[in-house]
């Protein structure tokens, strides 16, 4: 058995924090796509294959027995192996997987969820190799959850599964992380309830990324912000977000740009009252968009990384993609991708590395 998978990154468009403390968020699964080569193996060995590296194991029905400590270029993918072994709770078989590096884009790594991709890509490659019938969203929801110390909110997981825009509420993954610790996977992951996830349309108007040249710790900004606001205060804020949300929801796929422009600048507005968001970067960027007549808000955390940026048309967009480019700014188109699929075909380096 050899097959080919690959997943895109993605971009919140809405709920940022909000969706830690659940509310909705809205997250575009969009290009550039990686893609992984799994191989099933007549022994029991795992082995999973980097561009930096390679990382033996033997499976066991408790998981994988790495013959190595599992360094951090490794961490999610072998997470997400382990807990698929665990949840098969078979000796075998065993498989080879070759994972492609995290696009870079014009040389940078721009934060568009590369581990949730990573962690995507490594549990479909062990369903399809133990050819298990497991939800491959949950079980990746809860891999890289376990990655993160149980944190983050799941959102770039589930827009990288599902492809396209999708509007997306927490998925409370603690009833299995407790079940993954003490056993019982299988059976909790069978009684746990639904994910909360929407498939919407593609953005009726012209969506730009442009990155602020800086990337941002999305833990140490989730962990100051928890610091300052209260259950009462977190409270104030998913209703606005949600709100907010709903308004650019309904700009994006109505074709009402003013709603668009509306939408964004409350979004922002109350991402900038956390106070750690904001970068000089990020307000140039946003400044420039205005300036254009066009509509923007960070994308993630802030403190850094880029922001998702909105047209009325395609010459609105491409004036503003050039004044970005003349400043400095990476930025580039962005659109709607499909989510977790098969290819027909292997990436020739990828069949290499496994030859």
């Amino acid at each position: 058995m050899e097959r080919t998978i690959s997943a895109p990154g993605k971009l919140f468009l809405s709920g940022e924090y909000a969706v830690l403390w659940g509310g909705e968020a809205r997250v575009l699964g969009t290009a550039p796509r990686a893609h992984a080569l799994v191989r099933r193996r007549e022994d029991r060995r795992v082995e999973v294959v980097l561009q930096g590296g390679r990382l033996l194991g033997d499976a066991t029905p408790a998981g994988v027995r790495w013959s190595a400590p599992v360094t951090a270029d490794f961490h999610f993918v072998a997470t997400a192996i382990d807990l698929a072994y665990r949840l098969s709770g078979v000796e075998g078989p065993g498989f080879s997987v070759a994972f492609e590096p995290s696009p870079l884009v014009h040389g940078h790594k721009l934060g568009l969820g590369s581990s949730a991709r990573a962690t995507v890509l490594a549990v479909e490659a062990s369903r399809a190799a133990l050819e298990a019938s497991w939800d491959t969203l949950k079980l990746a929801l809860l891999a890289h959850a376990d990655a993160q110390g149980g944190k983050g909110s799941g959102g770039d997981v589930a827009a990288s599964v599902a492809g396209g825009v999708v509007r997306y509420r927490r998925f409370d993954v603690g009833p299995l992380l407790s079940a993954a610790a003490r056993g019982g996977l299988l059976a909790a992951l069978g009684q746990s309830g639904p994910v909360e996830l929407a498939r919407l349309g593609a953005p009726l108007f012209p969506c730009l990324y442009a990155f602020s040249g800086t990337s941002a710790s999305t833990p140490g900004l989730v962990k100051e912000v928890e610091r300052r606001l209260d259950a009462q205060a977190r409270r104030r804020f998913v209703d606005r977000s949600d709100a907010q949300g709903a308004t650019l929801e309904n700009g994006l796929l109505r074709r009402d740009f003013d709603a668009v422009k509306a939408g964004c600048g409350a979004l922002q507005a109350l991402l900038w009252e956390l106070e750690v968001t904001r970068t000089d970067s990020l307000e140039r960027i946003l400044a420039l968009a205005r300036t254009f007549g066009c509509a923007g808000k960070q994308s993630g955390a802030g403190g850094g990384d880029g922001a998702i940026l909105f047209a009325p048309d395609e010459g609105a967009a491409a004036q503003l993609l050039q004044a970005l480019s003349s400043r400095g700014f990476v930025a580039f188109p962005v659109s709607a991708d499909r989510g977790l699929q098969g290819e027909p075909t292997a990436l020739a380096p990828l069949a290499a590395w496994l030859d």
